[in-house]
């Protein structure tokens, strides 16, 4: 059981123009083919996979078979002489691709046993072909899941923006309660109306000194008191509708827009790179797994091969046609033959270890495509230059960086342009108030200067300019590199033949010169060696050429072209585990 990451991205952003400049910066993406040289019969011992979940056992079953020439040829297809693992069945495991659940759920990552909020699961078989592991890499990826939420918030935050010069309408509701108390101090203000009647009344009505008049000042003051206790409470409620709408912002919105849709490209372009990186680190851990267990079967094809040796050794010894010291040898060759095994088998079970990791499964994964060369020529360099040019995800970076700095530079262009609004507001009552018109902004003076704003982004456009023809070049020449790369192990692998069918010739008459008593068991060990090292490189080589055309896909910016250059190869190798 595995499970599939999903992203569930959202990002809002809100942004109003409230009659001022914005500002913002910009971060700097089929022929007939001839049929090879005649191959002897090859002897393979399958090793039972301890670790397949499915065997209630634990020890490993050894079983021999032998694949034979058809008609002395060497053209080996995978239909003909694919190695069969009789030992294991397969009960009710098969790749049902990915089977999404209704809801999303929180799985636990089988490597980092790590909570995954937003998955579901998968069922994955342990038996998977590239292009299967190719399916499934891509749901698995947390690598790949992380740029898909890169790419969905920048596509959020685009759409954020695009409506930025919308009419923006809001609503206004308030209730409030107050209480208020105060002790007012009135006697200054008391002694001063009081000073300013009487004197006003001597003003106005000169008394005669006979007649006695009333003091007007203080009558009137003991009519005011000293202080005031001021104590009021209550409550107001109060609600409106207003409207605010940008009607020219002189192309800063579209600027902002812009710039933002241009980096959702720069992040679709990085996930691009990510992507067509992870399959070639798939290709590579693919095959290399496939080249370790050819390496683990060659080596207990020669202990095999020096157990006979060995036995018909103590034989020759037993009826004193050998020396003790060639009987010595042969035991001595049998021994390091036994640990190159187990080291082979070893080497075997962590290269596919590498590729379960890399799928994040908590089981083997058993690879079913075999190693391949194809005997027919490449395209001419030209084409495939031609096609780095045109999909490498490296110029289309290059591409969004320049765009977003041409954004730039159309934003600060609008820096002295005015800014143009609609605004109203009226409130919800018997008797509404309300206010509307119409403003336009502009920057006198201050802020970020224009001048330095234009250069700077000119400078940027320029810079993107000559990274595209610097990426252009290295794309060119690692595009010639790859390409002369899998020539020469295409070349490699075919030379490599003559080396196998002579070493194989050679041990085959060893052999029958130790039982005739014309070789030792030196001899015999020598030409084993011989044969086992030729048979090595020769997978080698395959593995190289796979390596090379994967290189070359990759930079190509076609990585998924691979699999048809695999499906048309003409040469395929041997391997233990079939669909």
């Amino acid at each position: 059981m595995k499970f599939a990451l999903s992203t569930l991205s959202t990002a809002v952003i809100t942004v109003m123009l409230m009659g001022m400049s914005v500002a913002t910066s910009v971060s700097a993406n089929v022929d007939d083919v001839e049929p090879q040289n005649d191959v002897p019969a090859v002897t393979v011992t399958q090793i039972v996979d301890a670790d397949n979940p499915l065997q209630t056992g634990h020890t490993a079953a050894v079983q021999t078979n032998t694949i034979a020439p058809a008609d002395n040829k060497s053209v080996i297809n995978n239909t003909a002489t694919t190695i069969h693992n009789q030992s294991i069945e397969l009960k009710g495991i098969e790749l049902k691709g990915i089977e999404q659940k209704s809801n999303l759920t929180t799985l636990i990552d089988p490597i980092t046993h790590k909570a995954v909020d937003n998955s579901y699961p998968l069922e994955v078989s342990s038996f998977l072909s590239l292009e299967q592991a190719q399916n499934i890499l891509l749901q698995v990826s947390p690598k790949l899941a992380a740029n898909e939420a890169a790419i969905a918030a920048s596509q959020f935050q685009t759409d954020a923006l695009k409506t930025i010069d919308n009419p923006l309408v809001f609503a206004r509701v308030s209730a409030s309660a107050y209480h208020v108390e105060e002790d007012i101090d009135l006697s200054s203000l008391k002694n001063g109306i009081v000073n300013e009647i009487n004197n006003g009344v001597d003003d106005v009505i000169p008394a005669p000194p006979t007649t006695d008049l009333p003091n007007f000042g203080e009558l009137v003051g003991e009519r005011l008191p000293n202080s005031y206790d001021f104590n009021r409470s209550g409550s107001t409620t109060g609600a409106g509708i207003g409207v605010v709408w940008p009607i020219y912002t002189a192309g800063r919105t579209t600027a902002l827009t812009g710039a933002s849709d241009a980096r959702t490209q720069e992040a679709v372009a990085d996930s691009l790179l990510d992507k067509n990186e992870l399959y070639n680190t798939l290709i590579e851990r693919y095959f290399k797994a496939q080249l370790a267990i050819i390496a683990a079967y060659l080596r207990e094809d020669a202990y095999d091969t020096l157990q006979q040796t060995d036995h018909m050794a103590q034989r020759l010894f037993e009826e004193g046609f050998i020396s003790r010291v060639d009987r010595l040898e042969a035991q001595s060759a049998l021994a390091d033959a036994k640990s190159e095994s187990v080291n082979a088998n070893n080497d075997a079970r962590l290269a596919m270890i590498a590729l379960q990791r890399l799928l994040r499964t908590d089981y083997r994964i058993k690879p079913t495509t075999p190693l391949f060369v194809s005997s027919r020529p490449l395209p001419d360099v030209s084409y495939f230059q031609d096609l780095a040019l045109s999909n490498h995800p490296g110029l289309q970076k290059v591409a969004a960086k320049r765009a977003q700095a041409q954004q730039l530079h159309a934003l600060s262009d609008t820096g002295y342009k005015p800014t143009v609004m609609l605004y109203g507001y009226g409130q919800v009552e018997k008797d509404p108030s309300w206010v509307a018109g119409i403003s336009a902004t502009w920057k006198l003076w201050g802020g970020l200067d224009k001048t330095a704003s234009l250069a700077s982004s000119n400078a940027q456009i320029r810079q993107a300019d000559l990274s595209e023809i610097e990426v252009s070049d290295n794309l060119l020449l690692l595009v010639e590199k790859n390409w002369h790369d899998v020539n020469n192990a295409q070349s490699r692998y075919q030379a490599l033949q003559s080396n196998v069918d002579l070493a194989a010739e050679v041990l085959r008459l060893r052999q029958l010169g130790l039982q005739e008593g014309v070789n030792t068991t030196v001899d015999v060990v020598q030409a084993q060696t011989q044969s086992l090292k030729a048979r090595t490189e020769q997978a080698q080589a395959a593995n190289s050429y796979v390596q090379a055309l994967a290189a070359l896909m990759q930079s190509c910016g076609t990585p998924l072209a691979f699999n048809a250059y695999l499906n048309a190869a003409d040469i395929q190798l041997p391997t233990l585990y079939s669909e």
